[in-house]
């Protein structure tokens, strides 16, 4: 059954709307993305969510419908206290949104329990520019992709996966099926682009660099690597090393030691992204965020495991049992080499006849000299020995086996690990990440049939099976050794507690936790800031960090990463010069808009030889130049040919598409 404020439950009513923006989901990213491309990109959204409260979170008293209605209701009155009296908003399509009264319309909500054909009749699918699918579970959203598939060939497909490999085949084969039902179909002249993202994969780096030393902050999109660094503020009479560029400033704390809160409501005391040079001159008290090293990334590997090769000896035979072993060697060999200097015999014979007399098969030395008799004793002698040996190496060797499919402990002397609550979808990825990196881990989880067990148990990662909030259990995994906090559980309370109980056992730990909740997230951020001023203290939301890159693929394009600064977000991109008045024909310097958008590097690829994705260019020639050129001379001229990476701010990057889009329409 279909819900709407205009509409009857037994006839569902077509959408007023035509190349709108439908976006269905059941959690914080639908909700999070609906207000990105309403409020950020200025499109007619219509959002589809399932009835009823969130089962996931059945503490909230608000039904879905109502937290997203709250949300809107929040967003809009800001943007119109932004718009002032009497003021419009237009939005990407060039229509007018202050028809109601209000300056910038609401998100259009209805509810469903399943994506099916009646609910995308209603939510006008079939006329729309792009269809979003973020529901938790996989399945549903491939069920709907094959759904809106059908009903619209041309639809513009963004489809939230946690399978990478399910991903790739999906997107060859809903491209296909749009070429079959539409003959002649150009999908890419068309935009009947098919594009699968993963949440985890997007915010698993930004909440990874939490753990790295500095507060590094690394985005990787195949084989790109851009490296970020926090630095902190200069002392009196100390000029701050700006790097390649200054990509932000934080929050000052002159005037207090805790810092803005972060977010884009915090007024000029708040982040700064992307200053000129006057702001970052006349920064006083502040951090900063400076571009510091550029390369490229090695090819993707399997993620190094924290003991080495599961079949070596070490692993599997304890270093005792090895030590005897070569005793009980070096005997055989001292005593075979006595029996050949006292009974004059071939080195090998020697050797053989000590072996003989080692497994008790030799026959008795009694017409023998005294030396091969005493010989022939000690033999046996270091065949005794030789049983119990053994007896343990099989032991050992069935109990490491038995354990090299269990799960390990946190080994004793451990220090300097990241402690990563949760294994679920996030938590798995930031392990993956965590471990690529190189950064030993002690994760902790309460389910032992938990998503990221089995990647734990392939790594070799140690884990603690048991409730965070339960005494003793952080300290476990050595929380009081530790050099960071990654709290990523699906419970704010939970991650809440064990970081307040994790700061109490080490008061400058470094702590990342995720929050659902915007407001809640705030206020624990600058509690926490102000009771360690001294500690790096951060709160991340998952949809906040994924909300970007899904808005801007459902307008077509696709960023290289984000990178959060405190609790705002900037953009990496790769975007064509031509049909962007603010960049074309002008200079690098003069395409820069303080606030908004930076050109940071050049594609230097022949245009007839590129790809589609930027950094899947060809190696450079010697008559063929490619590559990203990132010392870029502030007078160079951006012509309509090139192509270039900027960073941006979530709405810098929303006008440049916005006047590409409003070009491309006329």
């Amino acid at each position: 059954m279909l819900g709407s404020v205009s509409t009857l439950p037994q006839q569902p009513q077509r959408s007023p709307f035509s190349g709108h923006m439908v976006v269905c989901g059941d959690d914080a990213l639908a909700q999070r993305l609906a207000v990105e491309l309403r409020y950020v990109y200025g499109e007619r959204v219509t959002l589809l969510l399932p009835p009823g409260r969130d089962p996931r979170r059945p503490e909230l008293p608000l039904t879905q419908r109502g937290r997203a209605a709250t949300l809107f209701g929040r967003m809009s009155a800001a943007m119109n206290r932004n718009l002032g009296n009497g003021g419009g908003a237009t939005g990407a399509n060039g229509g007018s949104d202050s028809d109601t009264g209000a300056g910038v319309e609401a998100v259009r909500i209805l509810e469903a329990a399943e994506p099916s054909d009646e609910a995308f009749e209603e939510a006008g699918v079939d006329t729309a520019a792009a269809l979003a699918l973020v529901y938790d579970d996989d399945e549903r959203n491939i069920r709907a992709a094959l759904t809106a598939r059908r009903l619209n060939p041309r639809v513009r497909l963004v489809i939230r996966l946690y399978n990478r490999k399910l991903g790739q085949y999906l997107e060859t084969l809903l491209d296909q099926a749009a070429a079959v039902a539409v003959p002649g179909l150009d999908p890419t002249a068309l935009d009947t682009s098919t594009t699968v993202l993963s949440d985890a994969d997007t915010a698993a780096p930004a909440l990874a660099a939490t753990a790295l030393t500095g507060s590094s902050k690394v985005i990787q999109a195949e084989g790109l690597l851009l490296r970020a660094v926090e630095r902190t503020p200069p002392r009196q009479g100390e000029v701050a090393d700006p790097g390649l560029c200054t990509l932000a400033l934080l929050s000052s704390t002159t005037h207090d030691p805790a810092g803005a809160e972060g977010s884009d409501s915090s007024g000029a005391e708040g982040p700064q992204l992307l200053p000129d040079q006057q702001s970052v001159a006349a920064a006083t008290g502040r951090g900063a965020v400076v571009l510091e090293a550029i390369r490229e990334a090695a090819p993707d590997g399997p993620a190094p495991r924290m003991g080495g090769r599961s079949a070596s000896l070490s692993q599997i035979f304890s270093r005792r049992l090895r030590r005897s072993v070569l005793g009980v060697a070096s005997a055989v060999l001292g005593l075979a080499v006595a029996s050949t200097l006292t009974t004059g015999e071939h080195p090998l014979h020697a050797v053989y006849l000590t072996l003989l007399d080692l497994f008790a098969m030799g026959d008795p030395a009694i017409d023998d000299s005294a030396a091969r008799q005493v010989i022939q004793l000690l033999s046996g002698v270091a065949g005794l020995m030789l049983l119990p040996l053994l007896v343990a190496g099989v032991l050992e060797a069935f109990g490491s086996l038995r354990t090299a499919s269990s799960l390990r402990r946190p080994p004793r002397g451990l220090s300097g690990h990241v402690v990563l609550l949760g294994l679920g979808k996030i938590g798995t990825r930031v392990l993956v990440r965590l471990r690529e990196l190189n950064i030993p881990v002690v994760c902790v989880e309460d389910d032992p049939a938990a998503r990221g067990i089995p990647v734990a148990r392939r790594l070799q990662v140690p884990v603690v099976l048991g409730d965070v909030t339960q005494e003793g259990v952080l300290e476990a995994a050595k929380i009081q050794r530790s050099r960071a906090l990654l709290a990523l559980t699906s419970s704010d309370t939970t991650n809440l507690e064990a970081t307040l109980y994790a700061r109490s056992v080490k008061p400058d730990l470094q702590v990342a936790l995720r929050l659902f909740d915007d407001e809640f997230a705030t206020a624990v951020y600058r509690t926490l800031r102000t009771a360690h001023p001294q500690a790096l203290t951060r709160s991340r939301s998952v949809s906040h960090l994924a909300a970007p890159s899904f808005a801007v693929a459902m307008m077509g394009r696709q960023i290289l990463g984000a990178i959060p600064v405190e609790r705002k977000v900037m953009l990496f991109a790769a975007i064509k010069v031509a049909g962007h008045p603010q960049l074309e024909g002008r200079t690098v310097e003069q395409a820069f808009r303080a606030g908004a958008w930076r050109v940071l590097a050049l594609d230097a690829t022949p245009p007839e030889d590129r790809h589609p994705d930027l950094t899947t260019a060809g190696p450079a020639s010697s008559d063929r130049p490619s590559g990203l050129i990132w010392d870029l001379h502030p007078g160079y001229v951006l012509r309509a040919e090139d192509r270039v990476v900027i960073a941006a701010t979530r709405r810098g990057l929303a006008e440049l598409l916005r006047r590409r889009s409003s070009l491309t329409h006329r």
